[in-house]
């Protein structure tokens, strides 16, 4: 016999899956072939970065419902400098993991 919260995780799960591919089929078939308005590719496309940002933001100032300044914090900074500066995106990555570890390892949350 399974848990009742199990059961409830499950369904929540691929309910969640079933909602993701309904919405990533629905494009396809409401368009079937044409082209987008001008307008719309212009926001589409300024989309993912936008939606990148956010999520790197939220990932580096937020601690579950507060915001917080730490460690991750001046590692995606530093991280982020560096791609300012035009360097490489694996140096970048490498950097902001390695001064989050470091100011880890000196006691900074």
């Amino acid at each position: 016999m399974t848990d009742p919260s199990s059961t409830t995780l499950w369904l929540l799960i691929l309910g969640t899956a079933a909602a993701t591919m309904a919405i990533k089929a629905f494009g396809p078939v409401v368009l079937g072939g044409r082209q987008l308005p001008t307008a719309a590719t212009r926001v589409l496309v300024l989309l993912p970065p936008v939606v990148l940002a956010a999520l790197v933001a939220t990932s580096a100032l937020a601690d579950g419902s507060t915001l917080e300044i730490d460690s991750s914090t001046a590692g995606v900074a530093a991280g982020g400098v560096l791609l300012w500066r035009g360097r490489h995106l694996l140096l970048a990555v490498l950097v902001a993991a390695a001064v989050t570890a470091v100011l880890r390892l000196l006691g900074v949350p």
